[in-house]
C-alpha cells in the first residue's frame, strides 16, 4: 500500500473525498464492465432469465394487495391498491436490491483486488448499476400496471429522474460502507436481509403516508430518506401530483450527508481491505 500511495501522490493525486470521484471518473470504464459482468453473471443458466427482476416486487404486490386491501382495509389515498402499492415497491426493491449486491461486491471480487490496483469503490457502484437494469424491466411492468387500471400519468412524471438520482446517492453510502463491513465482519451478509425487511416496513410502502403522526414528519425523513423518496415517486407516477418540496428536499438533504459519510469511511478502511480478506 505505501508504493500504491507513493506512486498517487507522484502524480500529483489525493486521498481525499473529490481527489478519490476524479479516480472514478476517470475508471468508468472498469465501472462499466463490472457493471456488465455482474448482469450477466446474475441470469447465466436461468429459465426465466430478466423476468427475475419482476417477479419478486409483482408477487409482492399481489400479497400486500390481498392482506392490507381486503383484510386490513389500509387506504391508498384513493388509487387502485395494486398501483399504489406497486409505485412504491418499484423504488424500494430497486433500493434494497443495490444495497446487497454493493455489501458483497468487495467479497465476491477477492481475486482481482489481491491482485489488481483500481479504486475500490468502483465495485460496489458497478453492483448498483447492474442492479439499475432490473429497475428498468420494473419500471416497464409498473407502466402495464397503470395502463390495466387507466391510471392518468402527468408530465410530472418526469420528476422521477431527480428522485432516482437522490436514491442512487443514498444507496452507494449505505452500499459502500456495508461492503467495507462486509470485509471485515461477515456478519453483514445476514444481517442485511434482515435490516432491510424491518427498514421497508418502516417506509410508507403498504400504508400512505398520512398515517404518520405529524409531530414526527420532519425526524421521520430526515432518519429515513426512502421514506421521502417513495411518497415522492408515488406522488409523481401515480398520483399525478407535483413532488412535496419540503420532504424531497429533507430526503436529499440526509441522503447526501449519508453518503458523504459512508464514502468517507469507505476510504479510511480501504488501506486494510486486501489484508482483512
Amino acid at each position: 500500500m505505501a508504493e500504491i500511495v507513493a506512486v498517487y501522490r507522484a502524480q500529483g493525486e489525493s486521498f481525499s473525498f473529490l481527489g478519490s470521484l476524479r479516480r472514478l471518473a476517470r475508471h468508468r470504464e472498469i465501472l462499466l464492465t463490472f457493471a456488465v459482468r455482474d448482469l450477466k453473471i446474475r441470469y447465466k443458466q436461468t429459465l426465466l432469465g430478466v423476468l427475475w427482476a419482476v417477479i419478486p416486487p409483482f408477487m409482492l404486490m399481489v400479497v400486500f394487495s390481498i392482506i392490507f386491501s381486503r383484510f386490513a382495509r389500509m387506504p391508498s389515498e384513493g388509487l387502485p391498491y395494486p398501483v399504489f402499492v406497486y409505485s412504491a415497491l418499484l423504488p424500494w426493491t430497486f433500493f434494497s436490491s443495490s444495497i446487497v449486491a454493493a455489501a458483497n461486491s468487495l467479497t465476491h471480487n477477492f481475486g482481482i483486488i489481491s491482485k489488481v490496483y483500481f479504486p475500490r469503490e468502483i465495485l460496489p457502484w458497478a453492483a448498483i448499476a447492474a442492479t439499475g437494469a432490473d429497475f428498468l424491466v420494473s419500471f416497464a411492468i409498473f407502466g402495464g400496471i397503470i395502463a390495466f387500471y387507466r391510471t392518468p400519468v402527468t408530465p410530472y412524471a418526469f420528476l422521477v429522474l431527480p428522485l432516482l438520482a437522490i436514491q442512487i446517492v443514498f444507496a452507494a453510502g449505505i452500499g459502500l460502507l456495508a461492503a467495507a463491513l462486509n470485509v471485515t465482519y461477515r456478519d453483514v451478509r445476514y444481517a442485511l436481509p434482515l435490516v432491510l425487511q424491518l427498514w421497508m416496513y418502516a417506509t410508507p410502502i403498504v400504508y400512505p403516508v398520512s398515517v404518520v403522526p405529524a409531530r414526527a414528519d420532519v425526524f421521520y425523513y430526515l432518519v429515513n430518506p426512502m421514506a421521502g423518496l417513495v411518497d415522492g415517486y408515488r406522488r409523481v407516477l401515480a398520483r399525478g401530483l407535483p413532488l412535496d418540496p419540503v420532504l424531497t428536499l429533507l430526503s436529499a438533504a440526509s441522503a447526501f450527508l449519508v453518503f458523504f459519510l459512508c464514502y468517507r469511511i469507505f476510504k479510511h478502511m480501504e488501506r486494510e481491505l486486501v489484508d482483512a480478506m
